[in-house]
C-alpha cells in the first residue's frame, strides 16, 4: 500500500455489467461526497480507456484484467493523497477487488446487479445489440466470464434497482453508520 501524505481518502469501487448504471451512479455520488466536504474525483472506465488510448489494450480478458489493475492502482494513489476515488468499472475479476480490499485503508465495493433484460433494454453503447447481431464478442456477462462480487459492501438490484439518487442516499447512510 502507498504511504498516505494526508488522511486517507476512500476508494468507492462501483461495479456491474455494461448498462447497469455504474457511470450514472458515480456521477451522482461524487457531488454528494463533495457536498459533505470530501475531495472526490470520478474515474469512469470509459473515460480512463479514452485517456489511455492504445495503452488501454484490447477487450480480451487478459487486457481487461491488466487495465483493471491500472484503475485500482490509480484509485489507490488518489486515496493515499486524501482524495475519494469513485471508480465506475465493470471490474470482471475477483482478484482486482481482493487487491483493492487488501491495499486500501478505506474501500467500499458497490455492486449494481442488474438483470440482463434491463441491461439489454438500456444498452447505452449498443454493445448487446452488436453482440446479438454477431458483430461483437468478448462481452462480459454474455460470452466473457464475469466474476460477480462475492461480498460487496452494498448491492443494488436486481429487482427492482432503486433510482440513482436512492442508491446515493443509501451509500451515504452506510458511510454514516460506518463512521
Amino acid at each position: 500500500m502507498l504511504s498516505p501524505d494526508t488522511k486517507s481518502g476512500t476508494v468507492f469501487w462501483v461495479t456491474g455489467l455494461s448498462g447497469a448504471g455504474k457511470t450514472t451512479l458515480a456521477k451522482r455520488l461524487v457531488p454528494a461526497l463533495r457536498a459533505r466536504g470530501r475531495a472526490s474525483v470520478l474515474l469512469d472506465g470509459d473515460m480512463l480507456r479514452a485517456i489511455l488510448g492504445r495503452e488501454a489494450g484490447a477487450y480480451d480478458s487478459a487486457a481487461r484484467r491488466e487495465l483493471a489493475f491500472v484503475y485500482a492502482r490509480l484509485a489507490q494513489a488518489l486515496a493515499a493523497q486524501g482524495i475519494d476515488a469513485v471508480c465506475a468499472t465493470i471490474s470482471m475479476f475477483d482478484a482486482v477487488r481482493a487487491w483493492n480490499r487488501a491495499n486500501n485503508a478505506s474501500y467500499v465495493e458497490i455492486y449494481l446487479d442488474v438483470a440482463l433484460a434491463e441491461r439489454v433494454r438500456r444498452d447505452p453503447k449498443g454493445i448487446y445489440a452488436r453482440a446479438q447481431a454477431g458483430k461483437e464478442d468478448a462481452v462480459p456477462g454474455l460470452d466473457d466470464a464475469f466474476e460477480a462480487p462475492k461480498a460487496p459492501d452494498l448491492t443494488f438490484g436486481p429487482d427492482p434497482l432503486p433510482p440513482p439518487d436512492a442508491c446515493v442516499a443509501a451509500i451515504l447512510a452506510w458511510l454514516d453508520r460506518r463512521a
